[in-house]
């Protein structure tokens, strides 16, 4: 099982919740299937770029504009975003480790989301309209903390409908979410809230070692 992590939390682990999930997730994972291959990716660490103009030229122009051919620097700027979809289409399962920030994803992230996302990276437009899947992504993985408390269906919670809709946007519908909530140091019931969370990343992490067909320990 190729496993891609994608941690978008700039907190060190003993102060980030998020991380501490994805602690708790992947030791599950890697006790419960040892063979398992991981590509980290800190991207506060290791920021990326912003989706440039040039950018936008290379990969949008040829579709809306016949005969357009990128000039170089259109192609130099796009590095980044292939390198990226190469990893991401090489992974069977992607795991995102995030922190809630403005009740949605943090600008980070949505940075990188930005450049994997470009047309003919991660799928395809066919000639009847629809799109093929040059990625192997079977689940995505969203261990996510918050101060805040949000309920099911939330209209405060940005995060949850912006994930679903662009990995559906690649063909993945299986995303599953281990989220600690109220995380707030005056809420009295936070460590409460937790460890169900890790529980949940935990049960979590099982789960991709049935369905993936890893090989177990």
């Amino acid at each position: 099982m190729n496993v891609l992590h994608i941690c978008a939390n700039p907190k060190p682990t003993e102060e980030s919740i998020s991380k501490q999930l994805a602690a708790a997730f992947f030791t599950k994972l890697v006790g419960s299937s040892p063979d398992t291959e991981m590509t980290n990716l800190d991207l506060c660490s290791e920021p990326p770029p912003f989706f440039t103009y040039k950018e936008f030229r290379n990969f949008y122009y040829p579709l809306t504009m016949e005969g357009y051919v990128p000039t170089k620097e259109e192609e130099a700027d796009s590095a980044y975003a292939i390198q990226q979809a190469d990893i991401f289409n090489a992974a069977d399962v992607l795991v995102l480790t995030t922190p809630v920030w403005g009740f949605t994803i943090p600008g980070i992230l949505k940075t990188w989301l930005d450049h994997i996302t470009a047309p003919g990276l991660v799928s395809e437009q066919t000639d009847d309209d629809g799109f093929t899947a040059k990625h192997h992504v079977k689940r995505v993985v969203c261990l996510v903390s918050s101060a805040e408390v949000f309920k099911e269906g939330d209209p405060r919670d940005g995060l949850t409908p912006a994930i679903t809709a662009i990995f559906d946007s690649m063909g993945i519908e299986e995303v599953s979410f281990a989220w600690a909530d109220g995380q707030n140091n005056d809420l009295g019931d936070s460590g409460e809230r937790f460890e169900l969370a890790k529980e949940a990343a935990e049960d979590l992490a099982e789960e991709l070692t049935e369905e993936l067909g890893a090989t177990p320990a």
